[in-house]
C-alpha cells in the first residue's frame, strides 16, 4: 500500500494514476479471486461474441437485401410501361420517346409468357421474354453473364438463351433442342390448341440468383411475336432510370414521355410485400442479437457487486487513506468498463475479418462437414452476401460501450457508498 499512500497526499485528480493501478491488479487473476475472474472472462466473450454477431449479422441482411434488389432490377425494368385501349403495335417509337425522358437509361420493348419447357431429362415451368438481341446485350443481368454460347445473331437465329440452372435440371446443353408448350396456341375450328415447338439453345447464361437461371427463357422478338399470337406488338416496355429509388418521381415523366395512353408501375409497387418481409426480419433479428449485450452486460454487473463484496476491506482502507467517493467509483468504473471496451473491440475486429472472409469461411465449413451450409435453391442466390454499413457498424459499437458502462455505474456507486467503519468492523 505504500504507493498508494504516497500517491494520495490530498485530493487528487480524476481518474489519476493509483485508480489505474488498482482497476488494473482488480482484473488480473489471483487464486482467491478466480471465480470473479472467471466471471470477467465469461463477461468479456459475451461481448465479443454479441459484437461479432450483430456485426456478421447485419452486414449479410444488408448484402442479401443489396444484392437481391441488384438481381431483381437488373433483369426487371424499373418502370412497367402496359397498354391502355389498344395494343402495343408502336412500340418502336414509344421505346424511343420513353428513352428521351431525362433520367431514363433505356426502354426496351418486349413480350412475355408463361410456357411449359421439356428436355432431356424432364421437364418445368418457365417464363419466355422475347426481346431483340440488342436490347438483351443492354440487359444488365444477362449481357455480361454469358458462360456458355453467344447473342451475336440472336435476332436471325431462331434459338433461345437459357439459364444454367434451366439447363442442368432438363439435361440440355449448347446447341441441344428445349421444346416449349403454350396453352394460347393455334385457333382451330374446335377451339384454341396448345402450340408446341422446339429451339436450339444458342446461350446459357448465369444470374447468379438461383431462381431467374431456372426460369428465364430468352426468345429473339420476332419469333415471339409469332409463338404468342401477338402479331407486330409487344406486351410491355420496360424502362431503366438512373435512380431506382426515385421511380415514384419518374412515373408521370415516362407517362408524358409516352405520347400515348399507358399505365406505368414501378418495382417497388411489384416487390412491396417482400422487401417488407426483409426490412422486418432484419429489425427482429437486430433485437434478438442484441439481448445477448444485455446479458454480458448483466454478466459485468454480477461480477462488479462481487468484487465489491470481496473488496470490502481494501474500500475501507482506501477510504481511510484519503480515497475520496468520487475516486473508489472510479475505480470500479475502469474495472467494468474496461471488459466492455476490450470485448467491443475484439468482437469489431472479428466481426469485420469474418466479413471480408465468409465465402472462404463458407467453403471450409462445407470442406469440414461435407455438407452445402449454403443451398442456392433455398436461398435465391448463389453466395453468401455481406455489405458492412459504416452507419451501422458504429452504431453497434457505440451500443455495446453505453451498455458496458451503465452496467458499471450501480456497482461502482455501490462501492462508492461502502461505510469504512462497517466494512472494518469484522476484519
Amino acid at each position: 500500500m505504500t504507493a498508494v499512500r504516497d500517491s494520495l497526499p490530498g485530493k487528487t485528480r480524476p481518474f489519476a494514476g493509483f485508480e489505474w493501478m488498482l482497476a488494473r491488479r482488480y482484473l488480473g487473476s489471483r487464486r482467491k479471486e478466480t471465480f470473479i475472474s472467471v466471471i470477467s472472462i465469461i463477461s468479456f466473450i459475451g461481448i465479443m461474441l454479441g459484437v461479432m454477431t450483430l456485426i456478421i449479422v447485419m452486414a449479410v441482411m444488408n448484402g442479401f437485401r443489396t444484392e437481391l434488389l441488384d438481381r431483381i432490377l437488373g433483369i426487371n425494368g424499373h418502370l412497367i410501361v402496359q397498354p391502355v385501349h389498344s395494343a402495343l403495335t408502336d412500340y418502336e417509337a414509344v421505346a424511343r420517346r420513353i428513352e428521351a425522358v431525362e433520367g431514363v437509361q433505356i426502354a426496351i420493348p418486349l413480350i412475355e409468357g408463361e410456357v411449359l419447357a421439356s428436355g432431356g431429362s424432364g421437364g418445368s415451368g418457365a417464363r419466355v421474354r422475347g426481346m431483340l438481341e440488342r436490347d438483351l446485350k443492354r440487359l444488365p443481368a444477362v449481357g455480361t453473364n454469358i458462360v456458355q454460347g453467344t447473342l451475336d445473331g440472336f435476332d436471325t437465329e431462331e434459338g433461345v438463351a437459357i439459364g444454367v440452372n434451366m439447363s442442368e435440371n432438363l439435361g440440355v446443353g449448347l446447341g441441344d433442342m428445349i421444346t416449349l408448350i403454350t396453352p394460347d396456341g393455334n385457333k382451330t375450328a374446335f377451339g384454341v390448341s396448345p402450340r408446341v415447338k422446339a429451339y436450339p439453345v444458342v446461350a446459357i447464361f448465369k444470374m447468379g440468383m438461383s431462381e431467374y437461371d431456372n426460369i428465364f427463357v430468352f426468345m429473339p422478338l420476332a419469333e415471339s411475336q409469332l409463338y404468342f399470337n401477338h402479331e407486330e406488338a409487344v406486351s410491355v416496355i420496360e424502362a431503366f432510370v438512373d435512380d431506382p429509388d426515385k421511380v415514384e418521381a419518374m412515373t408521370p415523366l415516362v407517362e408524358a414521355g409516352a405520347g400515348r395512353s399507358v399505365y406505368v408501375t414501378n418495382w417497388q409497387q411489384r416487390n412491396t410485400t417482400f422487401f417488407q418481409a426483409l426490412e422486418v426480419e432484419r429489425n427482429v433479428m437486430f433485437l434478438i442479437l442484441t439481448l445477448i449485450l444485455l446479458v454480458a452486460a448483466l454478466n459485468i454487473i454480477s461480477g462488479l457487486f462481487m468484487l465489491v463484496k470481496d473488496k470490502g476491506g481494501d474500500i475501507a482502507i482506501l477510504r481511510t487513506m484519503g480515497a475520496t467517493r468520487g475516486a473508489v467509483m472510479r475505480i470500479f468504473l475502469i474495472t467494468g468498463s474496461s471488459i466492455g471496451v476490450f470485448g467491443t473491440l475484439a468482437g469489431f475486429g472479428l466481426g469485420v475479418v469474418f466479413c471480408q472472409n465468409i465465402t472462404a469461411i463458407k467453403d471450409f465449413v462445407t470442406w469440414v462437414s461435407g455438407a452445402n451450409v449454403w443451398d442456392p435453391t433455398v436461398r435465391f442466390l448463389s453466395e453468401i452476401p455481406a455489405r458492412l454499413d459504416m452507419a451501422e457498424t458504429v452504431m453497434v459499437v457505440l451500443m455495446a460501450l453505453g451498455l458496458s458502462l451503465l452496467a458499471t455505474i450501480f456497482p461502482a456507486w455501490r462501492a462508492a457508498r461502502l461505510d469504512p467503519v462497517e466494512a472494518l468492523r469484522y476484519e
